[in-house]
């Protein structure tokens, strides 16, 4: 099974909202990558329950 590559979110990494309070920083990108897989599994879900609410 070979290894698939790494779909690494460059732009949003590099785009991150620098001194807001809301809007941690994170310099490590392996933290980030997991906080935005986090972040993307949790607006899918709230699209979800949206969708099966109408």
């Amino acid at each position: 099974m070979p290894l698939q590559p790494l779909k690494f979110p460059l732009w949003q990494y590099l785009t991150q909202p620098v001194f807001q309070s809301a809007y941690p920083l994170v310099l490590d990108p392996r933290r980030f990558h997991h906080h935005y897989q986090v972040e993307l599994l949790e607006r899918c879900l709230y699209r979800s329950v949206e969708s099966r609410q109408d």
